[in-house]
């Protein structure tokens, strides 16, 4: 949006427009542009938006200083990532979301409060008792695996100030869906998921006017920043905290699988099965979370610019990750096939690309309209790709799929 079009590179019968030279400032313009066969178009930089301006309004991600050297929308998409396999019947113990949304809200109050305490503690030097915890990360772990969407939803709507400690909760919360579904032991789930909530423990070291900066980093505060993963490996080794795998996922956490990541620059296999996990489940809370810095990404965005970043996460991995959470998670706000937007408020159990939605919003008449449920699964419409409700100059819709 706001870009000039200079030239529309392809047969003007394949283009739905009668002009080839405007500015683009219809949300519906953008929408024909996209769904056409086109395949490139020319811009005037003087004349409109550059390809750079666009790109620095979305492209920081909070695990780097500035990730905006990244092709946030680049041509790889989620369909290398995913298989149509339809997930596993749920266990007996396994709860219809409704059900337990309730009880996942209550677990993170009570684990905000915990957490924030343990933050507190470490930042007066005091040392931290790993069995306090265990608590806590049992009932975000049970919560999880009666129902993979409810509190992993929930959790998305902290805020500002909340963001230390519940993305501690969220990593916990990811971490355990993400061991689910790559099927790892009880154990393993167990460690993974105590490995999460205590992933960013050295952030408690870093400095309130540095962690908390709503401008740019200078390089000497970002490397006070790239330096938390010690900081957090040396706590827990003060707290007598010796299980490997979360001393391992505190450190690592921030290694990618290329060679580029910190603090140790591991490559490719050097880098655990947790770290790896970790590393994803660290990023996709940050950039679907409301920072000082940056507005929050709708999750389904999330996936797909995460998808494209060659060199960050481990492709196996990461595809377990998108099938714990749909292609479409809860929250996602896409455009469908009839012109409207909806919003996703249910996974459906026999396939990641259709699931339950309420539409909300027709994008022909730029009005809302009366919110309907459409079970994509029974053909009821179709998605044809995630939208941005902002584009539309609609606000806050969390109502509509958190029922807060």
């Amino acid at each position: 949006m706001g870009m000039y079009i200079h030239e529309l590179k392809g047969p003007w019968m394949e283009h739905p427009f009668w002009r080839t030279k405007f500015v683009l400032k219809d949300p519906a313009d953008l929408q024909k542009l996209q769904l056409s066969t086109l395949k490139e178009v020319v811009i005037d930089i003087s004349l409109g938006l550059d390809v750079r301006e666009v790109q620095t309004e979305e492209a920081h991600a909070p695990s780097d200083k500035e990730m905006a050297l990244l092709e946030l929308e680049g041509p790889a998409g989620l369909d290398d990532v995913w298989s149509p396999e339809p997930p596993e019947k749920p266990s007996q113990q396994a709860t219809t979301l409704e059900a337990e949304r309730e009880q996942a809200a209550r677990v993170i109050a009570s684990s905000r409060k915990a957490i924030s305490s343990m933050f507190q503690d470490l930042r007066m030097g005091k040392a931290i008792e790993a069995s306090a915890v265990m608590p806590i990360v049992d009932e975000i772990s049970a919560s999880v695996l009666r129902n993979t969407h409810a509190l992993i939803s929930l959790v998305r709507l902290k805020t500002v100030d909340d963001y230390t400690y519940m993305h501690s909760v969220a990593v916990c919360a990811l971490m355990t869906a993400l061991a689910k579904e790559l099927k790892l032991s009880e154990d393993e789930v167990k460690q993974a998921s105590l490995a999460g909530l205590m992933h960013d423990l050295g952030k408690a070291g870093i400095p309130l006017r540095i962690l908390n900066k709503p401008g740019a980093l200078t390089d000497n505060e970002f490397d006070v920043i790239r330096g938390h993963p010690k900081l957090g490996y040396d706590m827990l080794l003060q707290s007598n905290v010796t299980d490997p795998v979360t001393l391992d996922v505190c450190l690592h956490h921030h290694e990618k699988v290329d060679g580029s990541g910190y603090p140790d620059r591991l490559v490719g296999d050097q880098i655990s099965v947790f770290a790896k996990m970790g590393a994803i489940c660290d990023v996709y809370d940050a950039v679907t979370s409301t920072r000082a810095y940056k507005p929050a990404w709708e999750p389904g965005i999330a996936l797909k610019r995460m998808a494209s970043w060659t060199g960050h996460f481990d492709p196996v991995i990461f595809k377990a990750f998108v099938k714990s959470l749909g292609i479409y998670p809860i929250g996602t706000v896409v455009i469908l096939k009839s012109g409207r937007l909806a919003v996703v408020t249910k996974q459906s159990p026999d396939s990641l690309l259709r699931p339950v939605v309420k539409a909300f919003f027709s994008t022909k008449s730029k009005m809302h309209i009366p919110v309907i449920e459409l079970d994509l699964s029974k053909g009821m419409d179709e998605i044809i790709g995630n939208e941005s409700p902002a584009t539309w100059g609609v606000g806050n819709i969390d109502h509509l799929w958190s029922n807060h």
